[in-house]
């Protein structure tokens, strides 16, 4: 396929041009704006980040009002109780904020035993780690900030008190957290779920208005302490207490010792192109470590079976790596350096044949989540992540509060002798990943696909849908994606060519064609022009995405 809608903003070309022969159409145009841009998966959270900018808030403030809002407008997806990471481009440098948080100091895996689990539960207390989202933000506006954190969380403290008419794609999701909540969630600790998600006894239906009173004040305290509530505060005694009550981990102290860390970010020169990513505990070293080794095949047609082929193959081949090693960048058996290395690349590449693989970790050598992207016209950029898990996350909300809290700890090991086993005030795997691409120094701008374990596949897929593809934003979203599994199992969108499918089931995948686009994840693309500063912007049209532009 010849394509010739080139928007990248590093290169001499005509950026009024628009996708209107975008080959993966999804009646959705690359949005083109100059002052400021907010790209994210609900458009009040959108346009409430682009309100701040028109007050003169900068791009972090943009985001952090974004996220707040989202906390609201999309709690199917994240919540007050989620982590967050951040990549920030401020005056021409690349910062990485890490803020999630650690397993409580008083669980272990005896402890998780002892009360009858043989691997971590996904609901209820012994999932919930540390929250780190208000964390983030505070953090975030102190250090980059040009407005206060009380203006910029004013627009979601707005719509939890007074409302919002819920969307299409969030109601769809609602619904079905709501029946699968009802039918596996029992007991004290999960009331307060039901009262505040479902307070007719049932998911709100799509258009009609849902609020929450004590959600709009919990944002009240988090804007009017700095987020210092949350943490030694009001909030953490009440955290903490609904914890010991009904039977959790977390206590005051786990709280009072968190604070999020300023991380130097990793990357991979990609053909050219930086692509960065927050080192582990995140997975985005799987995105890293898949591009480092796609690199050294000369990949020239998109829809070619060959490169869906080598790009699967790759994926495995990371992700193997990823599920023995990452956790907690301080109690890593393995160096970061190494996974990264042009040496360990070289080897895993050399795996790579014509038939799928049976994926293995290798020896290298020593050494429900939701999605924005923001930029002003200083040139100040950031891409942001923030989620619960698995939707609503652990199903438990702190009584009086609508503080749901997220289940991060289920993806702990209770092998004590995996690197991310369980222990004490050891932070774990984290899905959530923010992506950044720039090229000889200058952004180029955030990107990120939100979605669990398809988050990694989908950085590497729109990677290379702008880099060797040459799509514009809104095209690099759009094209069929595929998301591996486990083993040779493969999901495909629908869109993807029938023909191509049944090569890669003949090359010994397990290729299985999904219904729901939901599973492929959903993304946001802003690039910026380094000479004119013009933004182009792609939104996810596999979810209620919206951008809001001036």
């Amino acid at each position: 396929m010849n394509q010739t809608n080139q928007t990248l903003p590093h290169k001499k070309q005509n950026l009024t041009y628009n996708a209107l022969n975008n080959p993966y159409s999804s009646q959705r145009m690359t949005v083109y704006a100059k002052k400021g841009m907010v790209a994210t998966s609900q458009p009040l959270a959108a346009q409430a980040g682009l309100d701040i900018l028109k007050k003169g808030g900068n791009a972090v403030d943009a985001a952090i009002a974004t996220a707040a809002c989202l906390t609201v407008v999309e709690p199917t997806s994240n919540g007050i109780g989620g982590d967050a990471f951040a990549l920030v481009w401020v005056n021409g440098e690349l910062h990485g904020l890490n803020s999630s948080g650690p397993a409580p100091r008083g669980i272990s895996i005896e402890e998780v035993k002892k009360a009858g689990f043989d691997a971590m539960p996904k609901f209820g207390w012994l999932p919930v780690t540390v929250p780190g989202a208000p964390a983030a933000w505070a953090e975030l506006s102190s250090r980059f900030g040009k407005l206060s954190l009380k203006e910029v969380l004013e627009p979601a403290i707005s719509y939890a008190e007074e409302g919002y008419p819920l969307t299409p794609i969030l109601g769809k999701y609602w619904k079905r957290a709501y029946e699968t909540y009802k039918r596996e969630l029992k007991g004290e600790a999960f009331e307060s779920w039901f009262k505040t998600f479902a307070p007719d006894g049932r998911a709100p239906e799509v258009g009609e208005i849902w609020r929450s009173p004590d959600h709009a004040q919990t944002l009240r305290e988090i804007a009017k302490t700095n987020g210092e509530s949350f943490y030694r505060g009001a909030l953490a005694q009440k955290i903490a207490e609904a914890s010991e009550v009904q039977g959790g981990f977390l206590r005051s102290e786990d709280l009072a010792s968190f604070y999020p860390e300023w991380v130097d970010p990793i990357k991979v020169n990609y053909r050219g192109y930086d692509v960065w990513e927050i080192p582990p505990n995140g997975q985005g070293i799987v995105a890293l470590m898949a591009l480092n080794t796609l690199k050294g095949f000369d990949i020239t047609e998109k829809e070619s079976a060959e490169t869906y082929h080598k790009q699967i193959e790759a994926i495995k081949l990371g992700f193997a790596d990823a599920k023995k090693y990452v956790t907690d960048r301080s109690r890593m058996s393995v160096s970061v350096e190494g996974l990264l290395s042009e040496e360990y690349a070289a080897v895993r590449r050399e795996l790579i044949g014509a038939e799928a693989l049976q994926p293995e970790p290798g020896i290298p050598p020593s050494g429900g989540t939701v999605y924005l992207a923001t930029a002003d016209d200083d040139g100040n950029m950031v891409s942001f992540i923030q989620s619960n898990y698995m939707g609503f996350g652990s199903g438990v909300v702190v009584p009086g509060t609508g503080i749901g809290l997220q289940n991060r700890g289920h993806d702990f090991s209770l092998d004590p002798d995996h690197d991310n086993a369980l222990e004490p005030g050891k932070k774990t795997y984290h899905t959530i990943i923010p992506g950044f691409l720039t090229k000889n120094g200058e952004a180029v701008g955030p990107f990120g696909v939100m979605g669990g374990y398809m988050q990694p596949q989908g950085h590497v897929q729109v990677v290379m849908n702008t880099v060797d593809f040459h799509l514009n934003p809104q095209a690099s979203l759009d094209a069929p994606r595929w998301q591996w599994m486990e083993d040779k199992k493969v999901l495909v969108e629908r869109s993807l060519p029938a023909h191509i499918a049944d090569e890669l089931a003949r090359r010994g995948h397990e290729v299985q064609v999904a219904m729901d686009s939901g599973n492929f994840g959903r993304g946001q693309i802003i690039w910026r022009d380094p000479e004119t500063g013009v933004l182009a912007g792609g939104t996810e049209g596999r979810t209620d995405g919206s951008i809001a532009a001036w």
